[in-house]
């Protein structure tokens, strides 16, 4: 299968391309191999030749954008081309469109109602979400499917619509199935010669492909074959095995983010927690709120970037502020301790460092960065160096996770 995206946005980086990583991802998992990625213009002959060249190479063709009412989405007309067909208003989308265009108390124009015009033949995917249908066309045994651009709207015809269909006309039985692994404290070589040995013993039909971003390497373990019920046998053996060579490093054994197993610890301790930030400026809460159900266990955070909101709201030691300076393990110690009484919680995490890119020295350069964890017990601290030729935002996010992870580990002690 080959994934066409169309759009002049995501050639100048205006829209990120999530459409490619998600289509990617819901093939994977229903076993169609996904073997080519194109991003295109909206020119009429860089669709064509897309189209034409990846039917050389494949039987299936999903494309995305193009099918919006605006004088650049010019999908359609581009297909009636290539398979001579004719534009024919299909009714019962014209229907939708009317009525979506009433509920909103909005007029109908001709544009709009040109939305509902199909090529002749093809086979309507009704989009509950939008304007823009998507498309099936099947000629010779070749499959065209032509979706929205817009990402809530594809992804939804894609589920509903799309992988139910080609699971229905697929004959063979051929399986992907895959594990993913969380690793955090490593790098990718590091944890690359921890795995040497590991790699080499995997069964031909394994892969193991990692996946990092800042703070957070993904292990992705990926299995092929024709018995589903042996291949998860084996990919189950492996990935346990996977975990073992790991060790202290893996955080997660399923796709989620460190801020997710976070809040699952601390909804089952029924414990809350706080924030006291400086160089990550609030990144820390941003996670933390960005789960669903964040609100049973997070109470809140004081950004306090400047020495005087350390001194003056979370009575940080001015002797600490002054002796130690404000990126020192002195002052989030302070930071850390004072923001749990401050606003009554039973787990805290405070940072305090130098994203740069000025700000550093020969003592504490860019890139500085103390983390401190304070639980009903104990108080840990920890430096980091994430290296003066990161960028700002690289810094930021490596010590919003690094101090995540810190957390992690202590509730888990707190939980044994």
């Amino acid at each position: 299968m080959i994934l066409i995206n169309i759009g002049d946005e995501l050639l100048i980086g205006q829209v990120v391309n999530t459409n490619a990583a998600f289509v990617g991802q819901q093939m994977a998992m229903a076993g169609i191999e996904m073997t080519e990625v194109l991003t295109i213009g909206d020119a009429g002959d860089a669709i064509r030749d897309a189209i034409v060249s990846s039917f050389e190479k494949t039987d299936l063709i999903i494309m995305t954008g193009g099918l919006g009412p605006t004088k650049d989405d010019i999908t359609k007309k581009v297909v009636c081309d290539l398979y001579h067909k004719e534009l024919v208003m299909d009714e019962a989308t014209l229907q939708a469109v009317t009525q979506r265009f009433a509920d909103r108390c909005m007029a109908l124009t001709e544009t709009n109602r040109q939305q509902a015009a199909m090529p002749e033949g093809s086979v309507v995917l009704p989009n509950a979400l939008g304007t823009a249908p998507g498309l099936w066309i099947e000629e010779d045994g070749k499959v065209l499917i032509m979706l929205p651009g817009v990402p809530f709207e594809m992804e939804r015809l894609v589920k509903e619509e799309v992988l139910p269909r080609l699971q229905a006309r697929r004959t063979d039985h051929h399986v992907i199935q895959y594990r993913v692994l969380q690793c955090t404290n490593i790098t990718e070589s590091g944890l690359s010669d921890l795995l040497e040995e590991y790699e080499r013993q995997l069964p031909e039909n394994l892969s193991l492909a990692y996946l990092p971003k800042p703070g957070i390497i993904r292990l992705r373990l990926t299995g092929r074959g024709e018995d589903s019920a042996a291949l998860q046998e084996t990919l189950d053996i492996q990935f346990q095995l996977l975990k073992q060579f790991a060790g202290e490093y893996a955080f997660a054994d399923e796709d989620i983010e460190v801020e997710e197993v976070v809040g699952k610890l601390l909804l089952k301790r029924n414990c809350r927690l706080a924030t006291a930030e400086s160089c990550t400026g609030g990144y820390i809460a941003h996670l933390i709120t960005s789960v669903p159900g964040s609100s049973q266990y997070f109470q809140g955070s004081v950004v306090s970037y400047s020495n005087e909101v350390k001194r003056d709201i979370l009575n940080v030691r001015e002797d600490n502020l002054r002796r130690r300076g404000a990126v020192s393990e002195e002052v989030v110690s302070d930071m850390a301790l004072n923001v749990m009484g401050l606003l009554d919680v039973d787990y805290s995490v405070a940072t305090s460092g130098i994203a740069g890119p000025d700000g550093g020295t020969e003592e504490k350069p860019v890139g500085t960065v103390w983390i401190a964890v304070a639980t009903p017990v104990r108080l840990v601290t920890q430096k980091f160096q994430f290296g003066k030729r990161m960028g700002r935002q690289q810094i930021i996010e490596r010590a919003a996770r690094a101090a995540l992870n810190m957390l992690r580990i202590e509730i888990e002690k707190d939980i044994r």
